[in-house]
């Protein structure tokens, strides 16, 4: 086995990427585009129940409220997804992890393609569930699964991988759901469990593939396993200072167990980075970029877009990320984490206050749709340039082995949390703000970018010592003048890094 490794090409670690990928992300951002399409038809569909189970003709707004519901309940699936990921990791590893994932997904297509058939929209309600679980578990597990397996040049490039696939989903849910093919009154059933099919690709595929090479090592202890994983990534010989460096993280966190998410508030030594990981995975939500693809169909009436139009803007909205995500991945190895993402945020805020000016004069100027219409665009380009990727690679880069998983479910909670919030208030603040309903939103993202600029340190190319020992003086401001031996003494616990770094 270790000598067919050894003759594998790096092809290997790119077709890792696709395979794990297919399966994860994409269904994040496929999920969440599938669901715009046939909002009339759903409602109409649970008009019927209700009339038909109780004789109950349900008002507009009562309409709403259950079919917000069945949208914002996805959000509430991923925080599970994101609270048991930290736990089906360490026990699992990364890549059994995706794999087990799929079972939720698989049981979420059956109970929406059986939903029509059994004339319950609860079904719908517990498809929407799964699927979040499913989804909630990808969005944190693959770019730890990539962030570990892939070379320290090429890491922000495969972690953002993630990213790509995510838009790509959103473009793929976007055209499976145009009315010529699944988004028509006849098919939605099947639109909402074509979700299955990128499942069986990855099912069928990622077995082939090595498991993490710094889970293999540094949770198993397996260095053989570790070894033989990399000769396969890589498509040659192991390099003696890329094994050392995993040799090192194992002996700092030798005889630690992994850390649960409750120890990570309680630890100094990590303050600084536990703050910007939640900082930054609620602004990636609070910016409102996500409802976009929610409620696509609200925004563009708001931006006075002729109705029958609005599914092929919409597919727009998705082709802007996608090609975002792609730039993003070619530019960030070259101009940093942080360079991107506050670009991004600061960029954000610009389109949004366009956006508003653009909204308030609609009415004295025809041409102003199209100008709403573009600024959404250059919103979701802008999006994707930064926040859509930096997000998930920051926890494997300022995080080491025993508190990635615990970092993670932080993010992913917090994520999740946003998303259902915004996705619950999203239609009731484009009807009670109007034209100034991205104003929040711009504001949120001119304070992400005050505080990214501020107190985010770059992790480009650099080793996860070097990156906590910049930490650390955010972490210890002010202790100074104690010795190193009197902070270790004071913050022993958890310091996995703070002697070498001191």
């Amino acid at each position: 086995m270790a000598h067919s490794g050894a003759q594998s090409s790096p092809a290997t670690l790119v077709l890792m990427v696709a395979s794990a990928a297919f399966g994860g992300t994409l269904q994040y951002g496929y999920n969440l585009a599938i669901m715009n399409a046939p909002t009339t038809f759903i409602q109409t569909f649970i008009n019927e129940t209700f009339l038909e189970r109780w004789d109950v003709q349900l008002e507009n707004y009562q309409v709403t409220l259950v079919w917000t519901v069945i949208v914002s309940i996805f959000s509430l699936g991923g925080l599970i997804g994101a609270l048991i990921t930290g736990p089906m990791t360490i026990r699992y590893g990364r890549k059994n992890c995706l794999l087990l994932n799929n079972v939720f997904l698989m049981a979420g297509a059956v109970l929406a393609l059986s939903s029509r058939a059994a004339k319950s929209f609860e079904m719908i309600i517990m498809s929407r569930v799964l699927v979040g679980i499913n989804s909630g578990i990808s969005m944190n597990v693959q770019p730890m699964y990539f962030g570990e397996s892939a070379p320290k040049h090429l890491r922000g490039a495969i972690s953002l991988s993630s990213c790509v696939f995510t838009s790509f989903g959103v473009v793929l849910g976007q055209v499976v759901g145009l009315r010529e093919i699944l988004g028509s009154e006849q098919c939605w059933q099947y639109l909402l469990a074509s979700n299955a099919v990128p499942g069986v690709i990855q099912l069928l595929t990622l077995p082939w593939f090595p498991e993490s090479p710094r889970y293999l090592l540094i949770d198993r202890g397996d260095k053989e396993a570790c070894i033989n994983a990399l000769r396969r990534l890589r498509g040659c010989e192991v390099q003696t200072c890329e094994l050392d460096e995993i040799l090192e993280e194992r002996a700092q966190v030798q005889g630690m167990k992994p850390r649960q998410p409750w120890e990570l508030f309680t630890d100094r030594c990590v303050r600084w980075q536990l703050i910007t990981v939640i900082v930054v995975a609620s602004a990636m939500q609070l910016c409102g970029n996500d409802s976009i693809y929610f409620y696509a169909s609200y925004v563009f009436q708001e931006a006075e877009i002729p109705y029958d139009k609005i599914q092929y803007v919409t597919i727009g909205t998705g082709a802007c990320e996608f090609t975002a995500c792609i730039l993003c991945n070619l530019l960030i190895e070259r101009k940093g984490r942080r360079f991107m993402l506050m670009g991004g945020f600061i960029l954000m805020t610009v389109w949004a206050v366009v956006f508003t000016v653009a909204l308030l004069s609609a009415s004295y100027v025809s041409w102003m749709p199209y100008l709403s219409m573009t600024c959404i665009f250059t919103y979701i380009l802008s999006f994707g340039m930064g926040p859509a990727g930096i997000t998930g690679i920051l926890p494997t880069e300022i995080f080491n082995q025993n508190d990635r998983p615990a970092a993670y479910m932080i993010a992913g909670s917090m994520m999740w949390l946003n998303l259902f919030i915004i996705g619950m208030i999203f239609p009731f603040l484009v009807s009670g703000l109007s034209q100034f309903c991205f104003v929040p939103f711009g504001l949120v993202c001119l304070l992400s970018a005050l505080y990214v600029g501020l107190f985010l340190p770059e992790t480009q190319g650099k080793s996860l010592s070097a990156i906590t020992n910049e930490f650390l003086k955010l972490n210890f401001k002010g202790q100074e003048k104690k010795s190193p031996l009197q902070i270790e003494a004071q913050y022993q616990k958890g310091t996995v890094y703070l002697s070498t770094a001191l």
